[in-house]
């Protein structure tokens, strides 16, 4: 219909260039609008379970990851810290197949696994793979991070299905309607998702990805988050008991998350939640009455910024130009974790002994993993 109303409108034009010009954009729009159908059916693809089994050029060295709610350890309700990792690692094979993927992790990532392991002996840190996702044992290129990570016997890598996830959750139905897979931003979303989804099932903490803890968080109390602004709260580093106060809080999140949800807007499903429903909690928008009146929130505490966002996202080169190291260190000498914004800073690397923040942040908080890297981190 689309294409036989423009060819009648292109028809009345009677400058035969801009019936040219007009024909060529309606062809550009039809063809971007199929990439991105495509596109989001393929990251679809990227969560459903697979038959297939790991290929390797070997047998022997891959296995599956396992699956958190059926793997030995369980996270510990409450005392667990909890990573996701939501890339797409399958592979599309030559007869339109589908793939396991190789367990990757960028040095940085690794870094933050390492860091949390380090700080929180006593805690057990799960990094959740969303895609089927298998480990590698001989012969590739990640291992040395692989290896520096699991040395730590408090670090867990497992596999996590969406739906069964949900199954049984307040958000179990919504998912299934496939809504989550519409979105403008699939992986920045699922996400967003599992990370209210993994408080909900077991409480404890959650950190993203781009954080460098700097200090232990065991001795906390739960419930809580940090804002990252005057006018937000940010969903980056959140903790929650795994009953309680802490459950109602999580119950909230994942309400919110799908009343609320817009697949256009890459923060409203994330920062978004957690400010709507503190908002909800403490009676004000004012994130300054949040952070200063601890009675207002009824025991959710919100920290202020210095606590995991001491360096704003605008001001994300600091951490790796070695001009602002001792600025950038006196700013995060309070902070529990150092959030290096990996949104803008993934493709500016930083030699190994370079004097950037992040480096000195790195050889201390996760030593392995900052051996282990190369010449760059």
């Amino acid at each position: 219909m689309l294409l036989r109303l423009s060819l009648l409108f292109a028809r009345s034009l009677h400058n035969g260039r801009l019936r040219l010009m007009f024909l060529t954009l309606i062809v550009m729009l039809i063809c971007g609008l199929t990439i991105t159908y495509y596109q989001r059916t393929d990251l679809k693809m990227c969560f459903m379970e697979l038959d297939a089994q790991p290929h390797s050029e070997n047998e022997g060295e891959a296995e599956s990851l396992g699956d958190i709610l059926l793997t030995e350890p369980m996270p510990t309700p409450g005392k667990s810290i909890f990573f996701h990792e939501t890339s797409c690692h399958q592979l599309e094979l030559e007869k339109g197949k589908w793939q396991m993927g190789k367990l990757k992790l960028t040095p940085r990532q690794a870094c933050a696994i390492e860091s949390a392991a380090l700080h929180n002996p006593n805690f057990q840190v799960f990094v959740l793979f969303a895609s089927p996702t298998y480990l590698v044992w001989k012969n590739h290129s990640v291992m040395p991070l692989i290896d520096a990570i699991l040395s730590y016997k408090n670090v867990n890598i497992r596999r996590v299905n969406l739906w069964s996830y949900a199954a049984g959750t307040p958000i179990d139905e919504w998912v299934k309607d496939g809504q989550l897979f519409r979105s403008s931003y699939v992986i920045s979303h699922i996400s967003d998702f599992l990370r209210y989804l993994t408080l909900y099932r077991f409480g404890g903490l959650y950190l993203d990805m781009d954080v460098v803890v700097l200090r232990s968080m065991e001795d906390v109390p739960p419930n809580y988050t940090g804002a990252e602004s005057t006018t937000s709260l940010a969903a980056g580093v959140m903790n929650l008991a795994p009953d309680g106060f802490g459950h109602e809080i999580a119950d909230l999140c994942l309400r919110n998350f799908q009343k609320h949800f817009d697949g256009s807007d890459w923060g409203n499903n994330g920062p978004g939640v957690i400010t709507r429903v503190a908002e909800k909690i403490c009676g004000t928008k004012v994130i300054s009455l949040m952070v200063e009146d601890h009675k207002r929130c009824l025991g959710f505490k919100v920290f202020e910024r210095n606590a995991f966002y001491a360096v704003p996202w605008r001001e994300w080169r600091v951490f790796f130009e070695p001009t602002y190291l001792d600025q950038t260190m006196a700013r995060t000498k309070d902070s529990y974790v150092a959030h290096v914004w990996n949104k803008h800073s993934k493709d500016l690397l930083i030699k190994v002994g370079s004097k950037a923040a992040y480096a000195k942040y790195a050889e201390q908080n996760c030593p392995k993993v900052f051996a282990a890297t190369g010449e760059y981190f």
